[in-house]
């Protein structure tokens, strides 16, 4: 329960990033992903700087590791990135949130794991809650977007497949993830200096929205997923995933940037009697297996 606790502590932090990115200007979002991440390896690198030996562990762990750690984060975030430049973001940001579903359905595939009815029925209805939340002004398809919604099926397809595949290396330490975090800054940065113009944040308020950021959901959000897959209930997180939306919207409607109405009362239905649904088990019975403590 601790484990898929923690994991959950990420999704929360990441319903902050709308706000956040909101209130940090017009900063680029290559170039913001290099100021965040940036922050996100500080982060480890405190953590680790009680214990040297850590540094070492990082170092040897077999590029398999690092192919997947640095794919997963930037990789999932070029793609998002080219998708909304390449396609309405409504729909994008849409077709790229098929993650959390991808995670429950391919938990099937994992050792030990067993894909119930709950967890199947249980993601659907998040998903379901998701449409309602994002189309409230409307949704549509066209065909001139193709490439930007393939870019964000693929962006759908690389989270999932990162974390799913996070659990199959369950033994590297956490701490790996300060290297992830560190080349995805490093790359981030290299893709804004080829594809965009610098601007920096103005004042006070929107250079603490970067430091936001980076602290939290694309910062300690990250290691808390990493730990929450690799020794959490993987189905329920993926379940779960889907209150990222929702409490973002209900955030942004308390800072006054967003507007209830009754798409948001379903949603908030739907989104956690599926939560609730999956991880039925988890609540009724102790010892559920494939739960690491």
């Amino acid at each position: 329960m601790q484990a898929t606790l923690i994991g959950f502590s990420a999704i929360v932090m990441w319903s902050l990033l709308a706000l956040l990115t909101a209130s940090s200007g017009k900063v680029p979002p290559f170039q913001l992903a290099a100021m965040c991440f940036t922050i996100g390896t500080a982060i480890g690198l405190a953590a680790l700087a009680a214990r040297p030996s850590g540094f070492w562990t990082i170092l040897r762990q077999p590029l398999p590791v690092w192919l997947l750690g640095v794919g997963g984060l930037f990789g999932y975030h070029f793609l998002y990135f080219t998708a909304l430049r390449n396609a309405p973001p409504v729909e994008a940001g849409l077709i790229a949130y098929l993650w959390p579903l991808l995670i429950v359905v391919g938990s099937a595939l994992l050792p030990g794991e067993r894909l119930g009815w709950q967890h199947v029925a249980g993601a659907l209805a998040g998903l379901l809650g998701t449409v309602l939340i994002v189309s409230r002004n409307g949704l549509s398809f066209d065909d001139r977007f193709l490439f930007g919604y393939g870019a964000a099926l693929l962006c759908a397809f690389t989270w999932s497949g990162y974390s799913l595949l996070s659990r199959r290396f369950g033994a590297v330490p956490t701490d790996v993830v300060t290297g992830f975090c560190g080349l995805t800054a490093l790359l981030s940065l290299l893709c804004h200096l080829a594809l965009e113009e610098t601007v920096w944040p103005v004042g006070a308020v929107q250079w603490a929205a970067v430091a936001g950021l980076g602290l939290l959901p694309v910062g300690a959000a990250f290691y808390a997923w990493d730990y929450g897959v690799k020794r959490g209930n993987i189905q329920i997180l993926g379940t779960a995933s889907y209150a990222a939306p929702l409490l973002s919207t209900l955030i942004l409607i308390a800072a006054g940037a967003g507007q209830a109405d009754w798409h948001i009362a379903v949603a908030c239905v739907l989104i956690t009697g599926g939560a609730v649904l999956a991880a039925k088990d988890l609540l009724f019975a102790r010892g559920r297996k494939g739960e690491r403590v």
